[in-house]
C-alpha cells in the first residue's frame, strides 16, 4: 500500500511524477514552504530589511506567495505591502479585487487596489473596443508592469514579487524562443534588474513550482482564491503553448523543469550577445525607462486614446 515518503501516513494527496515522491496534505505543504524558502535563500532573492511589492492577483499563485513570505514578514526579515491591479474586465476582475482583500485582511498586510482607468485612463474592455491589431495580453501585461514599477516607487518598496510559476517560465521561453524575440529572452529569469535607478528588482519566488502543485497547495492550506480564467485569455498564444506543454508532459513529466534548466544556462551567452546596448534613457511622457523617446505603456496609450 502506498505511503507518504517522508511520514508514512497513508492518505496521499500527490505523487509527484518528475521526482517520483508521494506527500501527505501536511507534508506536501511543509514540503512547498520549505521548497520556496530555500529558492529565495539559495538565489538571494530577498534581503532582510526588503520591503516586498506582493502583486496579488487573488488567483492561487499570488495568493500562495503571499501567505508564504507571511512566514519572513512574521519573523520581521522583511515588510509587505500587496498590490491588486484592477484591469476592467466587467463580470470578471470583481470577484478576484474582492479574493485577494481577503487574503490581505486575514494576514494583517497592507493592500492597495489600484486600477487602469486611474493610471492610464481607461479600463481594459474599453480598450480593447477601439483596438483590431493587438490582443488584450499584450496591453495587460505592458500596462500591468508599467503600474507596477510605479506603484513599488510610491510605497518605497525594494522588491516587487509576482507568482510566475515554472509553468508560465515555461511558457514564456517557448513563446519567445518560437517567435525569434531574443531580446525579451534576455530578460527571462527569476530575477529582472536594471541600471535605472527608479527600476524595482522584480523576482519570482514561485518560478520551481508546477502550476498544479500551486492549485494544489491552495486547496489542501483550504486559502480563499479566485479560479475563473481571464475571458481574453482563451484564445491567445500562451494558452496554446501552455496546452501543448501540459500534453508533452504527460508523457515527459520533466519536461517543463528540463525547459528552465536549458535556458539558465543558455541566458548568460544570450544576454552578453543580445542585450540592448548602450544606456536606458527615460520616457519623455512619465519618467519611466524607455529604449526611444517613449515608453512601450506610453505608446500604447497615444495608440488607442
Amino acid at each position: 500500500m502506498d505511503a507518504c515518503d517522508k511520514c508514512g501516513n497513508p492518505q496521499i494527496i500527490i505523487n509527484r511524477k518528475q521526482s517520483g515522491q508521494m506527500l501527505c496534505q501536511d507534508c506536501f505543504i511543509e514540503f512547498i514552504q520549505e521548497k520556496v524558502l530555500k529558492d529565495i535563500r539559495r538565489q538571494k532573492l530577498i534581503e532582510k530589511g526588503d520591503k516586498v511589492l506582493v502583486a496579488l492577483s487573488g488567483g492561487k499563485d499570488s495568493v500562495m506567495l503571499l501567505h508564504i513570505l507571511n512566514n519572513l514578514k512574521k519573523r520581521r526579515i522583511i515588510d509587505i505591502v500587496a498590490v491588486t491591479i484592477d484591469e476592467g474586465i466587467s463580470g470578471y476582475r470583481e470577484h478576484g479585487v474582492s479574493i485577494a482583500t481577503q487574503n490581505a485582511e486575514m494576514l494583517g498586510i497592507k493592500h492597495r487596489i489600484v486600477s487602469f482607468k486611474d493610471y492610464i485612463g481607461g479600463t481594459i474592455d474599453e480598450i480593447m473596443k477601439n483596438s483590431s491589431d493587438r490582443n488584450a495580453c499584450t496591453y495587460c501585461g505592458v500596462f500591468r508592469r508599467w503600474i507596477l514599477n510605479q506603484v513599488a516607487r510610491e510605497e518605497g518598496a525594494t522588491k516587487i514579487a509576482t507568482g510566475h510559476n515554472l509553468d508560465d517560465e515555461a511558457q514564456s521561453i517557448m513563446m519567445n524562443y518560437l517567435e525569434g524575440n531574443i531580446q525579451n529572452l534576455t530578460r527571462i529569469g527569476v530575477r529582472s534588474e536594471s541600471s535605472y535607478e527608479g527600476f524595482t528588482v522584480k523576482i519570482k519566488p514561485l518560478r520551481e513550482i508546477p502550476e498544479k502543485e500551486t492549485a494544489l497547495y491552495a486547496l489542501a492550506c483550504d486559502l480563499p482564491v479566485h479560479l475563473a480564467g481571464c475571458p481574453y485569455a482563451g484564445d491567445s498564444f500562451r494558452a496554446k503553448i501552455g496546452t501543448f506543454l501540459k500534453q508533452i508532459s504527460q508523457e515527459h513529466p520533466t519536461i517543463m523543469y528540463s525547459t528552465l534548466r536549458g535556458f539558465d544556462k543558455i541566458k548568460p551567452v544570450l544576454k552578453e550577445e543580445f542585450s540592448q546596448k548602450g544606456s536606458m534613457g527615460v520616457c519623455e511622457e512619465c519618467g519611466e525607462p524607455a529604449a526611444g523617446k517613449f515608453c512601450k505603456a506610453c505608446s500604447f496609450r497615444k495608440l488607442w486614446k
